[in-house]
């Protein structure tokens, strides 16, 4: 399989059927498939050759897009950059990948000289915003213009599609190579399992450098889908684009989700056409899936489990289990189960696979299994070892094959010589109607070792005390388990990817201390 495939079956089966909405800009698939073909032979104009690497700076936009589909055309690599990331953390992914251009739109512009000067081998920079082009750079649009169309090279299966950044939040960031074959295959699980059906119009809104938007890209692509962008996530802006262009798909990850639902204009908008909302890349509680399918009822939900790692998908919750019928099954605190392209299992230290029920060490192999860490043989060893992905994350699986995520690994608190997984302390604590969102961990305590502290978002006008949470919490969850302490918080610290940054919460409570915790 090869990236590209689903633009050429959509150009030949439907090439007047609608391709990208982005800023007033409308195409088609023959118009796309014209323009990649362009963009690739300006592309080749630069210099850049089959291998190279080729990092994207940029927001969200159809442009983004074309040079995903441009550069896989060519058999160039792309590194997408994590446009929060710093200047240096920017510098670092480029230079570890070796990369040899920059695609940069407006909103990043003003770093192209600290890059060019952090990153020698960058030879060219093209700018793909719509105001002035810098002094030194080829405008997108006139490198498409100029240039003659080229053949795809027809590159896919094993070879190297992209170098996809993940972590940084401690140590440096590790590139994760991933595959045509890693991308296209998880994608077609993503599509048997129900989702971007024929008609699809895809929002998308999620950063486009992270791999669950990567999904949706391939899975619309494939499916000769619509894809319209916004450059970046607004709840008023989404939900206009939504009733605009009766948009039918959208990806979000939870705390997306959650200002989408509760976003006080949310009324005033008909969000009738939205058909399905994928939602994954961290916990979402059930008093957030509760919110949303009562303010989404025409709506059907499906989640996503996975990390980049595995092309950003290992198991899938489906639709039939979020609506009420399917509550009945008691499935919707799962991550779903192991969808059709991996196996995935719960295993103990010794990669042992333990009884169902038993919490243990998430591992998952299969075609969409990254092909490891670039220039970290070390690391991508220890992920990788007897060829299973080793995922990190801790949970148990049950006798239907469900998964149930405890936490990270490196994020269980022990208290009193007693394990406290966060997962399910967040999901107690975001049942009272106080709480609009939560993120828990533990923090120094000279008795029990570590002590289970909350960090709370309220709802607007909410007040809540740390009396008030622990009674709360005490009848839903064992007391060892209770938050001791609380920090009322006007937002939590999310990262580009749209996860809690549990790092920033900890860092001022562990500071100096022994303990070192992703």
């Amino acid at each position: 399989m090869q990236f590209t495939q689903g633009l050429h079956r959509a150009a030949q089966q439907k090439p007047d059927a609608i391709a990208t909405i982005c800023k007033g800009r409308v195409r088609t698939y023959a118009e796309l498939h014209e323009r990649v073909a362009r963009l690739a032979g300006g592309f080749r104009q630069l210099g850049i050759r089959r291998g190279d690497r080729v990092c994207i700076l940029s927001l969200n936009s159809d442009r983004y897009l074309e040079s995903y589909l441009a550069l896989a055309w060519m058999g160039a690599v792309v590194n997408p950059a994590n446009f929060r990331w710093s200047a240096d953390e920017i510098i670092y992914s480029l230079n570890d990948s070796d990369c040899v251009a920059l695609i940069v739109d407006d909103q990043f512009a003003g770093m192209i000289d600290a890059v060019r000067k952090g990153s020698p081998a960058i030879r060219k920079v093209v700018f793909s915003g719509d105001g002035a082009t810098p002094e030194g750079t080829v405008g997108f649009e006139r490198l498409i213009a100029t240039s003659e169309p080229v053949p795809d090279q027809q590159i896919g299966g094993d070879e190297l599609f992209g170098i996809f950044y993940t972590g940084g939040t401690t140590g440096a960031p590790k590139g994760v190579m991933l595959s045509h074959l890693n991308i296209c295959t998880s994608a077609l699980a993503m599509m048997a399992e129900g989702a971007f059906p024929d008609g699809s119009l895809g929002l998308h809104t999620a950063p486009m450098f992270h791999l669950a938007d990567m999904m949706m890209v391939t899975s619309l692509l494939l499916r000769g889908g619509g894809h319209a962008m916004l450059d970046a996530f607004r709840p008023d802006s989404v939900l206009e684009l939504i009733q605009r262009h009766r948009i039918t798909d959208i990806l979000l990850v939870p705390a997306m989700l959650q200002a989408l639902v509760d976003a006080p204009s949310f009324a005033e908008y008909d969000t009738s056409s939205l058909q399905r909302v994928l939602y994954g890349a961290s916990p979402a509680s059930e008093a957030l899936l509760d919110r949303a399918c009562a303010a989404l009822p025409h709506t059907r939900f499906m989640q996503g489990y996975g990390m980049t790692e595995t092309a950003a998908l290992m198991a899938v919750l489906p639709m039939d289990m979020h609506t009420a019928e399917g509550r009945t099954h008691n499935k919707l605190r799962s991550a779903g189960r192991c969808t059709y392209h991996v196996q995935v299992r719960i295993v103990d230290d010794n990669d042992r696979e333990l009884p169902r029920g038993t919490v243990g060490e998430i591992i998952a192999r299969g075609p969409n299994i990254m092909q490891g860490y670039l220039n970290k043989p070390d690391a991508t060893e220890a992920a990788l070892r007897g060829g299973w992905m080793h995922s990190g994350d801790m949970g148990y699986m049950d006798d239907d094959g469900y998964i149930y995520i405890v936490d990270r690994l490196k994020d269980m608190i022990i208290s009193g010589g007693e394990n406290v997984y966060s997962v399910e302390v967040e999901n107690a604590i975001a049942r009272h109607p106080a709480v609009a969102t939560c993120a828990v961990i533990g923090i120094p305590c000279a008795d029990m070792g570590e002590k289970v502290h909350a960090a709370v978002v309220l709802k607007p006008g909410a007040e809540l005390s740390v009396d008030a949470l622990y009674a709360h919490c005490k009848r839903l969850i064992a007391g060892y388990k209770c938050p001791r302490s609380v920090d009322i918080r006007e937002a939590l610290p999310i990262s580009g990817a749209g996860k809690v940054l549990k790092t920033e919460l900890r860092k001022p409570y562990w500071e100096g201390r022994d303990r070192a915790v992703n």
